[in-house]
């Protein structure tokens, strides 16, 4: 059977980015959009060039991505991050391998803010390696448990992949699911591969016979608790409006507010979610970062366009070529052209997750969800698979090993970079941890593990 010729527009599609980003080095962003270009002329939709360009800019999923990029950027000017990592530590310290489990939560804290996997190593691991490694750590065993807890972030909410995520599933299911209730299914995958962490990180450190952390290094959990509560409910703060949308959203809100209202308060609530948070972070910290006057708030934000409009500009890029896309059908496309390879429910599960690996060494995991969810996700539907449980997977075989696969891991060389670790015995460790990843985003997509919320 041949390629359909939207799968040869796909693959011009990956051709055109590869040789901007990898061959000429431009930023993903800009490559995106000759990506985009690159796409109208080949389609000849020359009409829709301006169109599909300003779409994203109505989408009310693009903001809330850059609503929380900006709170990941608040984040990391205040001490909350501190706070988290000292309250981690007085609980977990005291176990072997404890400075392991810190930079497990911690990191898998910051990275699901910022959404990327090698910038949330460099941000965090320059404080969880360093104390790893003081606790009998082996340089490469602390670089790959740092990479591994960073590349959970894309996949765990409030990341804006899920944003991107959601976006598939309402664009193949219009109306048929909520935000909120697609949220929780995200966390109740997200469960899974943290259980896989903690399991591998337990056995990696029997077997490197890692020590726990020097007592006298331990915070005290009471103290902790007194000086940083403040900051210890900001989780809350972004977790229970989500929470309390998901749980009544289907009854007590549309039953008042009927279903356009209900509908329009879910995305008021992913929208100030961030903003109220960021606030609260701002002000629990105003003697840190030298007040809440409008030059200082003015000056701390400028500092963070470098950071927060780049990865926007992707995301932004990214839905304009998936617009693009849905005029040539391509989820239908690639669905078609699966379901014609007669490949089993369990062949697919084992296919999908394997493919976005490999495509993880070129694009990030936004630009995958954009390209190719819609034909992922319609494909699995197409065989049984809960099209709810297929898009909230698909974070995690995007996002989440992003960076993380020798030999193209920038999460993973970042991680090198601050353990000094050698290339060979840490690539090596690195496929333990993302073997054990595919593992069990095989047996989910399969169906052989429950999940919550679904």
């Amino acid at each position: 059977m041949g390629l359909p010729k939207e799968l040869l527009y796909l693959f011009a599609l990956l051709l055109v980015i590869v040789i901007s980003f990898v061959f000429f080095k431009r930023p993903i962003y800009e490559s995106m959009f000759t990506g985009y270009v690159a796409m109208v002329l080949i389609l000849k939709r020359y009409d829709v060039f301006f169109t599909y360009l300003l779409k994203p800019s109505t989408n009310t999923l693009f903001y809330a991505i850059v609503a929380f990029l900006a709170l990941a950027y608040v984040f990391s000017k205040t001490d909350v991050v501190q706070a988290i990592i000292d309250f981690l530590l007085a609980l977990v310290g005291s176990f072997r391998g404890g400075a392991g489990y810190v930079a497990l939560f911690s990191s898998t804290f910051m990275a699901a803010l910022s959404g990327t996997g090698p910038g949330n190593v460099a941000a965090t691991g320059v404080f969880t390696i360093p104390a790893m490694i003081s606790t009998k750590f082996p340089r490469h065993l602390a670089a790959t448990v740092e990479m591994s807890a960073s590349s959970l972030g894309p996949m765990i909410p409030p990341s804006g992949t899920i944003l991107l995520a959601f976006g598939v599933l309402e664009t193949l299911y219009p109306g048929s699911y909520s935000l909120s209730a697609f949220w929780m299914a995200v966390w109740g995958i997200g469960l899974w591969f943290i259980l896989q962490r903690l399991i591998t990180l337990y056995l990696l450190c029997i077997k490197y016979k890692v020590e726990p952390v020097a007592t006298e290094e331990i915070p005290e959990l009471k103290k902790v608790i007194k000086e940083d509560w403040q900051a210890l409910i900001l989780p809350l703060i972004i977790f229970i409006p989500l929470f309390l949308d998901f749980k009544l959203s289907d009854g007590f809100f549309t039953r008042r507010l009927g279903q356009a209202g209900a509908s329009a308060l879910s995305s008021s609530v992913i929208l100030f979610t961030p903003g109220v948070a960021a606030l609260y972070a701002l002000f629990i910290s105003r003697n840190r970062i030298g007040g809440l006057g409008a030059g200082n708030l003015i000056k701390l934000f400028k500092e963070g366009i470098s950071q927060i409009i780049p990865v926007a500009a992707t995301v932004y890029f990214a839905y304009s070529i998936s617009y693009l896309y849905g005029d040539v059908d391509m989820g239908g496309s690639l669905a078609t052209f699966v379901e014609g390879l007669s490949m089993t429910k369990f062949q697919l599960a084992v296919f999908f997750p394997v493919f976005t690996t490999f495509l993880g060494m070129i694009l990030p995991g936004s630009s995958q969800i954009a390209i190719f969810g819609v034909g992922i996700v319609g494909s699995l539907a197409a065989f049984g698979v809960n099209p709810l449980l297929a898009a909230a997977l698909l974070p995690a075989i995007t996002g989440a090993l992003e960076g993380v696969t020798p030999p193209l891991a920038l999460a993973m060389y970042a991680a090198m970079g601050i353990a000094g670790s050698g290339m060979k015995e840490t690539s090596l460790l690195a496929m333990v941890w993302v073997l054990s990843h595919l593992a069990v985003a095989i047996v989910i997509l399969a169906g052989f593990l429950p999940v919550l919320f679904i």
